[in-house]
């Protein structure tokens, strides 16, 4: 059963900068452009959760001298951040965790040159995944995927968004997402379900991928909502997977079972994005290839692009995702560790946050908003996530450090003293 609301208040005290991602204005929707910089930082600063959520933001001095923490303060768990950096969890909204190994030989086969789409062609990639994955008992992947979340939220992040995608039947999907639900279960923080059966098209039906598109529309989809097993339906839109018909194809029929979209696109090849954005994805992801106009288009939009360096970096790619085009046309960034098996095996946002500034030329506050409050966005939960304010669940990342630059600074680091997720932190056990 998930974790019950802490029973005791648990007070952050004394923290160096707290990084609070308030908007200035109040509004809602994800930060753009010169509003992407605008931490809200508090220095000497302290957080109140009360049932989960949290209750006060302030400075040290102000938070003690409030009535209601005067005449309950002894009920309250009272941790000492001096020293160090608290910011809101990592939203990290796009990962891959329903997997069992390691792919090791597309590793050194990328190494002696072969490319991703080489490897996929070969038998390798995705498609080596999924035969585990279909012999897999669910309460090994559930053991697995609550391990990776664990890993996760070591590093700061309190929520996921989880992808199905290595099983490509209607049985393992099901499976595949059933033991996602499992694991959240298990886990303090929050975990938003996807739909990934679009993820390649399995070998049983090689040449026939219009009817593996018809599976994912009239079986998977129809199920994976009457059963409530996922939020979001995502399609890997891509040469060698799924085109920009069969995207569409699949969108209405997330529409028609109620359920909301995104996309993998532009990762090794452009594909236009008007035709998609008229389904309101809440996120269009990779994005390494993406014309002006399409990039006018975004810009328009609350539609998310979340950019995932961390494939880049270990598929060896020469170019990263235009991060500064994006952020200074007035697009809506996110960052993700696209964390799995084949690409991106990083549960690590810090880590992916130093490749956006170093590879992106992303600041470091661009960076930190692109990974809390940008990412929440990117799960349309920026009611709840993103950002330290009163009202909003009590997710925190504690790290030591004296100023937030040192987050992308110490590169495949751990710095990461503890996180709060919904009011709970194993510092209190």
């Amino acid at each position: 059963m998930k974790q019950s609301k802490p029973d005791r208040p648990l007070l952050l005290v004394n923290i160096g900068q707290l990084i609070t991602l308030r908007s200035e204005s109040g509004n809602l929707g994800p930060r753009r452009g010169h509003k992407l910089k605008q931490l809200g930082i508090i220095e000497n600063g302290a957080v109140l959760c009360v049932g989960g959520k949290i209750a006060l933001v302030s400075r040290t001095a102000d938070a003690l001298r409030d009535a209601w923490l005067k005449n309950n303060r002894n009920k309250v768990i009272e941790l000492d951040c001096h020293g160090q950096v608290v910011l809101p969890g990592f939203v990290d909204s796009h990962t891959h965790p329903a997997f069992l190994s390691p792919r090791l030989l597309d590793f050194e086969k990328r190494i002696s040159g072969a490319t991703y789409e080489q490897i996929a062609g070969s038998g390798g990639g995705i498609r080596s995944s999924v035969e585990e994955v279909r012999k897999a008992d669910k309460t090994v992947l559930v053991e697995k995927i609550l391990a990776r979340f664990q890993e996760m939220a070591e590093q700061g992040t309190t929520t996921v968004e989880a992808k199905s995608g290595y099983g490509l039947s209607v049985e393992s999907e099901l499976k595949s997402l059933e033991a996602i639900q499992a694991a959240a279960e298990l886990w303090p923080g929050t975990v938003v379900s996807t739909l990934l059966g679009a993820h390649a098209v399995p070998k049983e039906f090689k040449d026939r991928a219009q009817e593996y598109v018809d599976v994912v529309c009239d079986e998977m989809i129809p199920q994976t909502s009457a059963r409530k097993l996922a939020r979001f339906v995502d399609v890997f839109t891509e040469r060698g997977a799924f085109t920009a018909e069969d995207t569409q194809k699949i969108f209405e029929a997330a529409a028609r079972h109620g359920m909301e979209v995104r996309a993998h696109v532009g990762q090794l090849s452009e594909t236009a994005l008007q035709p998609l954005l008229r389904f309101h994805p809440a996120s269009l992801d990779h994005l390494d290839h993406v014309n002006e106009a399409d990039i006018a288009q975004l810009a328009e939009r609350d539609t998310v692009a979340t950019l995932v360096p961390g494939a880049n970096y270990f598929l060896g790619t020469r170019d990263f995702p235009p991060a500064r085009k994006l952020i200074d046309a007035g697009v809506a960034v996110a960052l993700a560790t696209d964390y799995n098996p084949g690409s991106s095996p990083t549960p690590s946002m810090p880590f992916v946050m130093s490749l956006a500034c170093t590879q992106m030329k992303m600041s470091p506050a661009e960076a930190i908003a692109a990974a809390t409050v940008n990412g929440a966005c990117a799960l349309r939960l920026q009611k709840r996530k993103g950002s330290i304010e009163a009202g909003k669940d009590a997710d925190l990342a504690v790290f030591d450090a004296v100023d937030y630059r040192e987050i992308p600074y110490w590169f495949a680091s751990d710095r990461c003293a503890f996180t709060v997720a919904a009011g709970h932190s194993e510092e209190l056990e």
